[in-house]
């Protein structure tokens, strides 16, 4: 069994060195190749001077240099930071200072990108560039150096010692105080997740594990390192068009495949392979609907259906058993092995059945906390309440900020966030994060970005905003200045203009219930009487 993230990679070498571990286009690495890669990327970053515990950062798509760097950076005793693709210059100079990553990984396209920010990241020393080293773009006071230098300076360096219970990674996650937390993620995070996920959809070395999600998330990592777990492989994807995945069902003969509701939207109402030996689909990053897991179901008939729960503090909290879909097609189900998911009340006693409460994850996938924020790591880690009144030292569990309910039978049934988060196309979007940049523009005097109910995107994001005195706003600047400084996924869908103040709550807040209650049918379809 693996103790350490990359040792999953080793691990499978060792027993199916010839078996195929990656996959990307027309290329194709062994078990045998991507452990030796990954043992060159670890040497080299420890010829670059990286520390124990330091932080490496990769900024690139889906690609085998961003899966060898990431457990190549784990190997050498660091800390892998993978960043989303889709976010922003200044938003990854935020990830990059908060975290103080010292090597970052990425293409020649994105340097040219971030040359800009990249003087406010202090610790950043060295730059490695997926590209040749004649394309390499020159940046002030950082070694930029190319991918293929890098691998030329390996040497045989003693790699720093690492337990289990050690920092592996840090994956960043919208908050509610506008920027991303970074979730800190232990070695045995890592490997327990894997292997309790590999066990209940039973994964195996004939498995082809399609990976369409982007690896910034634990839901996308989780496809990698629960194919390295058991030996399967792992096809890489960047996809344009939802049409594009089926086509690479069928021609990579895929056996697993994990996505977010607004993708299974788009991917049900396609007409699917005829002949695919896809043996089972997983949804998590909100609720899928009932019509179009009809329509999958329907679409794949000799295909499982699981439908799961997870939060990034605690990686995978909740699984539906196939076999259940039909009975509760509204249940996330029960906890996944080797966690145990609680319902509570605010002071932290049992709930009753079918008593709404908070979801509360105990176990070993609870992670290690946010990177240099203990004010948020005390309100969402806290002990439960325990029956073992001998321990001294208490156990801490994450506290969802979910509202759930379970019934006599144990099955768990989502009912709503007590946070403020847009959950969007899979992401999770900060209210703040959208408001900054609308206020950026000085036209508005006050700002709320609201998440409200959208047939495709879960939630479509509006932003309600009230023109600064002597001024006229027009939506397209807005539109522009949002597009400008954000990824696709956080522009709003609607901008709205509004005179005199926006309604407060007691605390003399802007009222964002409030608001969200009035557009909770913005999108939705009027009822044909």
């Amino acid at each position: 069994m693996a103790d350490l993230v990359h040792e999953l990679i080793l691990k499978s070498a060792d027993r199916f060195p010839d078996a195929e571990a990656l996959v990307y286009g027309r290329s194709r690495i062994s078990y045998s190749v991507l452990a030796q890669e990954v043992r060159s990327i670890e040497q080299s970053m420890l010829a670059l001077g990286l520390d124990r515990g330091e932080r490496a950062g990769v900024y690139l798509e889906k690609r085998p240099e961003t899966v060898i760097a990431l457990f190549g950076a784990a190997a050498a005793g660091g800390v892998f930071v993978p960043i989303n693709p889709l976010l922003k210059p200044e938003q990854v100079a935020y990830i990059l200072r908060d975290c103080n990553v010292r090597i970052l990984v990425t293409s020649a396209e994105r340097l040219r990108l971030l040359a800009p920010v990249l003087p406010q990241c202090h610790d950043l020393r060295t730059v490695i560039v997926v590209s040749p080293a004649e394309a390499l773009p020159v940046v002030a006071n950082l070694n930029v150096i190319s991918w293929k230098d890098a691998l030329s300076q390996a040497e045989e360096f003693g790699v720093h010692r690492r337990i289990d219970g050690d920092m592996a990674a840090i994956l960043y996650t919208s908050g509610s105080t506008g920027k991303p937390k970074g979730v800190v993620l232990s070695h045995r995070n890592l490997t327990a997740g894997a292997a309790s996920v590999a066990q209940y959809l039973k994964n195996n070395p004939e498995d082809r594990i399609l990976s369409v999600l982007p690896l910034s998330f634990d839901y996308g990592l989780n496809q990698l390192t629960t194919a390295f777990r058991v030996g399967a492989a792992g096809i890489l994807m960047n996809y344009l068009l939802p049409r594009d995945i089926l086509n690479v069902l069928e021609e990579e003969k895929i056996t697993g495949l994990a996505a977010v509701p607004p993708l299974w939207i788009q991917l049900a109402q396609l007409k699917w392979p005829s002949a695919i030996p896809l043996r089972y689909i997983t949804n998590s990053g909100g609720a899928m609907p009932r019509a179009t897991l009809d329509l999958l179901r329907s679409n794949l008939p000799d295909t499982a259906v699981f439908l799961m729960y997870g939060l990034t503090e605690a990686f995978r909290s909740t699984f539906l058993p196939p076999e259940q879909v039909e009975i509760r097609p509204d249940s996330i189900g029960k906890a996944i092995p080797n966690a145990e998911v609680l319902v509570v009340r605010e002071d932290g006693s049992p709930c009753a059945a079918g008593e709404p409460g908070e979801l509360v994850h105990r176990g070993v996938l609870v992670s290690m906390g946010y990177w240099n924020d203990h004010e948020k790591t005390a309100e969402r880690f806290k002990p439960v309440l325990s029956h073992e009144l001998g321990l001294t030292i208490p156990e801490l569990a994450v506290w969802s900020g979910d509202t759930v309910r379970m019934d006599e039978e144990g099955f768990l049934y989502f009912i709503g966030r007590r946070d403020e988060m847009i959950k969007t196309s899979g992401y999770r979007v900060s209210p703040m994060e959208v408001e900054e940049v609308i206020y950026a523009t000085e036209l508005v005097a006050e700002a709320a970005a609201i998440g409200v109910p959208h047939p495709v995107l879960g939630q479509a994001i509006i932003v309600i905003a009230v023109p600064r005195a002597g001024t006229s706003l027009d939506q397209e600047v807005l539109l522009a200045a949002c597009k400008l400084h954000l990824p696709a996924f956080m522009l709003p869908s609607r901008i709205e203009f509004r005179q005199g103040n926006l309604p407060r709550n007691p605390n003399g807040k802007i009222d964002r219930k409030l608001l969200g209650q009035e557009l909770q049918n913005a999108f939705r379809e009027p009822a044909h009487e």
